[in-house]
């Protein structure tokens, strides 16, 4: 066992690792435009915990209305693991309950690839581009 202060030595190699918390502050604010019914929310940086706490009200909110579709572009995350695809999931079941849907703007294999293992492949609606996602949903829900 390993006392306070001393390392594994397999892990030696890559020097001290320091740990720092993150604050709600780190969290970088989403930007929000319209287009007629759409609502286009730009996420930045990290997806992540913190990014659930803090954005999982407001894309809840902008999913239950007024917009028909709530369009998340993901293209300047650099980062999205579980809790971020949590956030989505969630805010496209409330986009449903309210006749509406929630499209996810996203070019990052790793995202992708993490949403189609998490069966919202269909749910979701992965575009490569805005301009893509909202010509496709210009079409009435279905």
């Amino acid at each position: 066992m390993l006392q306070s202060g001393q390392q594994d030595g397999a892990f030696s190699a890559f020097g001290t690792i320091e740990i720092t918390s993150a604050s709600e502050d780190d969290v970088p604010s989403p930007r929000l435009r319209t287009v007629g019914d759409c609502v286009v929310v730009e996420l930045t940086g990290d997806i992540d915990i913190l990014t659930f706490h803090r954005l999982s009200p407001l894309l809840n909110s902008l999913a239950a209305g007024p917009y028909r579709v709530v369009i998340v572009d993901l293209t300047a995350s650099t980062f999205f693991d579980c809790s971020g695809l949590r956030l989505l999931e969630s805010a496209a079941h409330r986009a449903r309950e309210h006749d509406g849907r929630v499209t996810v703007v996203c070019r990052h294999r790793l995202t992708l690839r993490l949403i189609a293992l998490g069966g919202l492949t269909g749910l979701l609606a992965p575009t490569w581009t805005v301009g893509e996602a909202l010509s496709r949903d210009r079409q009435p829900p279905g």
